[in-house]
């Protein structure tokens, strides 16, 4: 029984945790999808003030990929400045999603074991009522009333234990899941932006995109 109220008071601070941590990120990734949408090119959308949550953090990824010279020594940079951008923003995503799984493995474990634990006490309940029997030698009401009432309790206590944790981790599954639809939407975006841009910070101007032909005949 302690350790069914353990496992209750973990999953409502997973609850309350989790809950808080969607409804911030929620509120970042909105507001920092407008300014980055009303900014006037990719090189401003890359210096946006209040610059917090996960499409913030996969465009700081973008920009770092984007800022790497095209010839760098180093093994980790020695790719094509778009596959390098591919790779960078497919990294970050992997880990808002390593972000937004804590705890969810917590809460299914605690869902699936509850009612177990709950009728392992069913199961002891029954042996404590089947042993006062016995030594009473009476099958009275009086005698098998208290522990099979037990019994009941701890069975109770596992699914009520249980029900809110599979709920929850049912949630913040689909949240997650939209989460990071979102951020893989906002790569792809992302993405064509700089392959307009030529995979840099700024595109090249005119002048230097075309040779000069002056004076050629």
């Amino acid at each position: 029984m302690t350790l069914l109220v353990i496992f209750s008071l973990v999953t409502w601070a997973l609850l309350l945790g989790k809950t808080l941590q969607h409804w911030r990120l929620s509120r970042q990734n909105r507001r920092y999808s407008t300014q980055f949408w009303a900014a006037r090119d990719l090189k401003n959308a890359l210096h946006l003030p209040h610059s917090e949550g996960s499409l913030a953090r996969l465009t700081d990824a973008g920009a770092q990929a984007l800022a790497t010279p095209h010839d760098s020594p180093d093994l980790g940079h020695s790719w094509n400045r778009q596959d390098l951008l591919e790779r960078s923003l497919r990294q970050q995503i992997h880990k808002e999603r390593r972000r937004l799984e804590s705890g969810m493995i917590l809460l299914a474990s605690i869902g699936s074991t509850a009612p177990f634990i709950g009728l392992f006490g069913t199961v002891f309940g029954i042996i404590h009522a089947l042993t006062a029997i016995s030594q009473a030698k009476s099958a009275s009401i009086a005698v098998v009333a208290g522990p099979i009432g037990e019994a009941l309790v701890a069975t109770g206590v596992g699914i009520a234990v249980a029900v809110p944790a599979v709920l929850a981790y049912n949630f913040f599954g689909r949240r997650m899941k939209l989460v990071i639809a979102d951020l893989e939407e906002f790569a792809v975006d992302f993405l064509n932006l700089s392959q307009r841009n030529a995979f840099r910070l700024q595109p090249e101007s005119r002048d230097k995109a075309t040779p000069n032909l002056k004076g050629v005949s």
